[in-house]
């Protein structure tokens, strides 16, 4: 469970009583009235009722200009919530599937963050600030360090910082939002990150006194149909992770599509005029995007991550299609490439 709390002018006290009570909110409590005029209420918000409460929230206090909602983490609630009470024996068959239906969405529900608090999250990600960019520079020297000395160890480590897989799944959750500004902002990040890399591998590769020839380097130069099948797979991983909260779930995904490893390569290779192999890591890393925010729009479909209003979620509903379409057309171009690089 977490907590809502709602500080609005005192006129919407009773409004936020009401979606307390409308929503069997577990416990209400509130403060006394500020020197702006304005209560602090709390609810205590079972799993599964917190978007829906959420939405209702700001649907009544949405023209309000002076009001705050704040969602609180809570480790541990005692007295603990009264368990479910068991289905009585005289239901029938179609009243215990239907009850199963509703305790199964139920379920489900208590398992997903908030449209607002995946939101939050992911807008971090997707910044392009100094601390992205030292961590793409960071990450593309341990990379092109492990590459070029065959170190997995050291590879793995700058496949663990992974400071471009966020910038992916937070364009994919704008997408899916409808958010315009969050979409410009990750392609914006997507593309400096890639570009910083590359550049700093060149510089890397010109100053590099030994070979080009290792295996975890050469690895990176060659894409086989399975690689997309990765990518799809890691990048559901990685939107589910969020939309279910469980991040432990990131460090494997950051491992499995690493899109470090082959931007650097991109660099190393061009450093050296070794072009074919460059085009290779290039289609590595182009297979890895495309599948990464292929597979997160779906996740996101299926999983009912939208907007609250229905006009918003019309238009992100026909951009979500259409960035859908796209990425399939360009997975398919890619495998066609793939094939005939394979076959020369």
């Amino acid at each position: 469970m977490k907590i809502i709390e709602v500080i609005a002018d005192a006129g919407h006290h009773d409004t936020i009583l009401s979606i307390a009570e409308q929503h069997n909110i577990e416990d209400v409590w509130s403060g006394e009235k500020n020197e702006d005029g304005r209560i602090a209420t709390r609810l205590l918000v079972q799993p599964e009722n917190r978007q829906k409460v959420l939405d209702s929230l700001q649907s009544i206090l949405q023209n309000t200009e002076n009001y705050r909602v704040i969602i609180i983490p809570l480790d541990t609630v005692l007295p603990k919530p009264a368990e479910p009470e068991p289905e009585p024996e005289h239901l029938s068959e179609e009243e215990k599937a239907a009850n199963k239906t509703k305790e199964k969405e139920k379920n489900q529900a208590a398992l997903m963050s908030t449209r607002e608090e995946i939101l939050t999250q992911v807008t971090k990600d997707a910044q392009l600030d100094n601390n992205f960019i030292l961590l793409v520079i960071l990450s593309a020297i341990v990379a092109a360090i492990g590459l070029l000395e065959n170190n997995l160890a050291v590879v793995v480590g700058a496949m663990v910082i992974a400071p471009l897989l966020g910038p992916n799944i937070a364009f994919s959750l704008g997408v899916s939002l409808g958010e315009k500004k969050l979409v410009i902002e990750s392609l914006q990040t997507i593309f400096v990150g890639v570009v910083i890399a590359i550049l700093f591998s060149i510089g890397i590769g010109l100053v590099w006194p030994g070979t080009f020839d290792s295996v975890e380097l050469m690895s990176r130069t060659d894409v086989a149909y399975s690689s997309t099948a990765i990518a799809l797979a890691s990048g559901a991983a990685a939107s589910l992770s969020l939309v279910s909260g469980t991040s432990s779930v990131l460090v494997g995904v950051m491992v499995a599509v690493a899109l470090m490893p082959p931007a650097v390569t991109i660099g190393l290779m061009l450093s050296v005029g070794q072009y074919n192999h460059s085009l290779g890591a290039a289609l590595l890393l182009a297979v890895n995007i495309v599948c990464i925010n292929l597979s997160s729009n779906l996740v996101f479909l299926f999983r009912g991550i939208k907007p609250r209003t229905w006009l918003e979620t019309h238009q992100a509903k026909q951009s979500r299609l259409l960035y859908i379409g796209a990425w399939v057309v360009m997975l398919i171009l890619l495998c066609l490439m793939i094939y005939f690089k394979n076959k020369t």
